[in-house]
């Protein structure tokens, strides 16, 4: 079959997607962009919050015009929206030709096969088993850089989320096949990995009763083709002092740590579950970058929880700008069914939760440009993206900027440059969120 794979949500959603086309390509089936020419059209869906599922919903009846203009022979739905609403799916989306439950991903060229057979498939395994997927993947992002998810599921049960109920509790993947997957990756050209969970620091406890995240790094770093490693979705109260030393004495390990903290009002915090406090966020923050003077913290936020008041929101906004984070972003509260949070009388209105949203947002790009502005002069290490269309420049990342949700510096030069290949830049001008630079040749100082 010729198949149109379309994948929504997050970096964790890819991956999967990324096994599945592996999966697919290996039972022979091939790949098109083209809507019209695809005979199989499959949506990996998200939910995790409002917009996600209007997307998710949008994508999938948008496509199942195919089904009569096209050559589309079924259309198939998997992720989020296919593991939480699988009755709904089949009840209301009649264009549907069959679903793929969250834990049954190695099972996708089953579905295509029944779904193609005018079976109507539905194929999901319980929630507390990993898919195994073996050694199937196809990368999306370029080839030199890939997201290497060590772990599914969450055990924290914040009272906004509802992740824990869509993808079940945490569960480590072991690390023989982490460092198998990291190794092949590394083999095809990937030189960025980017580790990604729901929550990365506690990996290993629910397999070895301790967190094991160190020990992965420091065999991951050994891994050749391997250059910059990359730690996303790091819980801050579990966060360690072995950890920390790891990222100081490996280099390989980018200074740079995302540490979603959600608000900063003490009252907020434990209406929505967290397990921190402002003071604490404070100390955590002040230990890493006296360890890591250079690390690029990122954060995210949630604006308009249920209960909040004026008041909470200029605390947040005070610790804002106090953190100084080098990276942030801000969500309005999305009100989901089954959660806690989603019960609470008192939901505040839509206009206000974007109005506090755009205003710690104006705030963060004040501090940004400050940031950015710091950068001047310096040489950093920068991976190369791609060249602009029509022009002699580059886009690039450094170690401060995570693909697709951070900031990029732009290389102005008459040089060739091969995406993927690591450059010295030194830096020349600032943007808002961007940086400017232009290659720099040591040995022509």
């Amino acid at each position: 079959m010729k198949i149109l794979f379309v994948s929504l949500g997050c970096d964790k959603n890819l991956v999967d997607t990324e096994k599945m086309l592996g999966l697919l390509a290996k039972a022979g089936h091939t790949f098109t962009d083209d809507e019209a020419e695809a005979e199989v059209i499959i949506v990996n869906t998200c939910c995790f919050i409002g917009d996600a599922k209007e997307e998710s919903i949008n994508t999938v009846l948008e496509l199942a015009a195919q089904k009569e203009e096209g050559k589309c022979r079924a259309l198939l739905v998997t992720g989020c929206m296919a593991e939480r609403y699988r009755e709904e799916v089949l009840k209301e989306m009649p264009e549907v030709d069959g679903i793929l439950g969250i834990s049954s991903l190695q099972e996708i060229p089953l579905l295509v096969e029944e779904a193609v057979a005018a079976h109507r498939p539905v194929i999901f395994h319980p929630k507390e088993e990993l898919p195994d997927t073996g050694s199937a993947r196809v990368v999306t992002t370029g080839g030199h850089y890939a997201y290497l998810k060590i772990a599914e599921g969450c055990d924290k049960r914040c009272t906004y989320c509802i992740i824990p109920s869509i993808r079940g509790p945490y569960r480590s993947v072991p690390e023989e096949k982490l460092l198998e997957e990291a190794r092949q990756l590394a083999q095809a050209g990937v030189k960025e990995l980017i580790l990604v969970a729901q929550e990365t620091t506690v990996y290993g406890v629910d397999l070895w009763g301790e967190k094991r995240l160190p020990q992965l790094l420091k065999k991951l770093v050994r891994i050749p083709g391997i250059q910059w490693i990359r730690l996303q979705y790091c819980y801050p109260e579990e966060l360690t002092e072995e950890l920390i030393q790891v990222m100081k004495e490996e280099p390989k390990i980018c200074h740079y740590l995302d540490i979603p903290i959600q608000h900063a009002s003490d009252r907020i915090l434990k209406r929505m579950g967290r397990r921190t406090t402002q003071e604490q966020l404070r100390r955590t923050i002040a230990w890493l970058r006296e360890e890591i003077p250079d690390i690029a913290l990122r954060t995210t936020l949630i604006a308009g929880f249920p209960g909040e008041t004026q008041e909470d929101h200029e605390e947040m906004m005070r610790f804002v700008d106090e953190m100084e984070f080098e990276r942030l972003g801000v969500f309005t509260y999305s009100a989901e069914e089954d959660t806690p949070a989603a019960g609470f009388s008192d939901q505040v209105e839509e206009e206000r939760k974007c109005l506090w949203r755009d205003e710690i947002m104006e705030l963060q790009q004040e501090i940004s440009e400050e940031h950015c502005a710091s950068m001047n002069g310096k040489v950093l290490e920068a991976m190369v993206e791609g060249q602009l269309s029509g022009e002699r420049a580059y886009v690039a990342r450094t170690y401060m900027d995570a693909p697709g949700v951070d900031g990029y510096l732009f290389i102005q030069t008459p040089e060739e440059l091969v995406s993927g290949t690591f450059v010295q830049v030194r830096v020349t001008g600032a943007l808002e969120y961007d940086l400017i630079g232009e290659l720099y040749h040591e040995s022509a100082e």
